[in-house]
């Protein structure tokens, strides 16, 4: 991602829609670790840029790393009071099994060689660590916005989970998000000149948040949305 592109979703990502919702998804799938009996430990929050998940991270009581290759998203987390390391996701200057919880959101898209980045995430963690994963989805929504922000190509539910399973990783749920306002990204995304990353007007921010929430109580989660999310771990 460019380093404007970067600075962009910085100043965004605290009041925009889209990250303050994923937010709250990083949040709820940490519960649901906790209520399962998993305990806080040592994090990786990888392609962090402004640190948003690595603070969320932080506040469930975990202990993060924000991971950012490039050199102005981590002077942005370390501007946040984060700890950062600067490294390409294909080759983590990490030892193997030394993480209880890695996060890769809107990552592996960017990575012509996602399956390195993908074995990468398995090698770190330990046995019974769990990896969080977000990526966009489907080719028929690609659009100039995909070219701006660098990505390499969209995934389905096959090709992500190929990825992640070649890894050696076991996928334990996968499922689509952002589904309730996909017409509205395909018909935008049809116009698009660019990045997507803009500030809105506030009520037209409000609306869209409380439409995103929404998806939180609705059984939406098999139908086709603009990203897919994925829970996995490593094998015992």
């Amino acid at each position: 991602m460019e380093a404007t592109e970067i600075r962009k979703l910085a100043a965004l990502e605290d009041t925009h829609w889209w990250y303050r919702e994923r937010r709250a998804l990083l949040a709820r799938s940490l519960r649901r670790l906790a209520a399962g009996g998993v305990r806080p430990g040592r994090a990786l929050d990888i392609g962090a840029a402004g640190g948003g998940n690595t603070r969320v991270l932080r506040a469930h009581g975990w202990r993060p790393v924000a991971l950012e290759y490039s050199q102005d998203g981590a002077e942005v987390a370390r501007e946040r009071g984060l700890s950062v390391i600067r490294a390409d996701a294909r080759f983590l200057p990490l030892p193997s099994a030394g993480l209880d919880l890695v996060v890769a959101f809107d990552i592996l898209e960017h990575i012509e060689e996602d399956h390195l980045a993908a074995a990468e995430l398995r090698r770190t963690l330990r046995p019974g660590g769990t990896a969080l994963i977000a990526v966009p989805c489907d080719m028929r929504l690609w659009s100039a916005h995909d070219v701006a922000v660098g990505h390499v190509r969209r995934y389905d539910r096959a090709t992500l989970t190929a990825v992640i399973e070649k890894a050696g990783l076991v996928v334990d749920e996968l499922w689509s998000w952002n589904v309730l306002l996909r017409p509205v990204a395909a018909w935008r995304r049809r116009n698009s000149t660019g990045s997507d990353l803009d500030d809105l007007p506030g009520v037209v921010n409000l609306g869209l948040t409380a439409i995103i929430a929404a998806e939180r109580y609705l059984p939406v989660k098999s139908l086709p949305g603009v990203s897919l999310m994925l829970r996995a771990h490593r094998p015992v």
